[in-house]
């Protein structure tokens, strides 16, 4: 667990954009099962959620079409929420950072690690903005 002193700044990034912060399994439930579609971010303490993976959540919420819903939970710290998002992400592996778009709580699109570390926020916004266009 990382201590909340550390982690803070990297929580309200998110935040201050209008995240909702989730701490239980119970909260992730509710959250993805809502109508509509929500936006799930796996927030983590790594170089690549700091240059990317938030700036680009962020990025793509100024576009036309939105999420109904965006909320976060935190790699390291939250574990009982990280590990209730990470089960409704299956069949994807866990990673963090990591972004999931749901409708109606079904998983439509998914955003890795992978699909993360060395691109730019912008092209990681973009993806994120066609999948609003397409599900929002």
């Amino acid at each position: 667990m990382y201590p909340a002193e550390l982690v803070k700044p990297m929580r309200d990034d998110l935040a201050s954009a209008g995240f909702e912060e989730l701490y239980t399994a119970e909260a992730v439930e509710n959250a993805i099962k809502q109508q509509g579609t929500t936006l799930v971010v796996v927030n983590s303490v790594c170089g690549c959620a700091a240059a990317n993976a938030r700036p680009a959540a962020k990025m793509s919420l100024q576009s036309e079409k939105t999420p109904d819903h965006t909320v976060t939970v935190f790699a390291g710290v939250d574990t009982e929420a990280v590990n209730a998002a990470r089960n409704l992400m299956v069949p994807f592996p866990p990673s963090s950072p990591s972004m999931a778009l749901f409708k109606d709580g079904e998983l439509v699109h998914m955003i890795e690690r992978h699909h993360i570390e060395g691109r730019p926020a912008e092209m990681i916004a973009e993806n994120l903005v066609q999948a609003y266009n397409e599900f929002c």
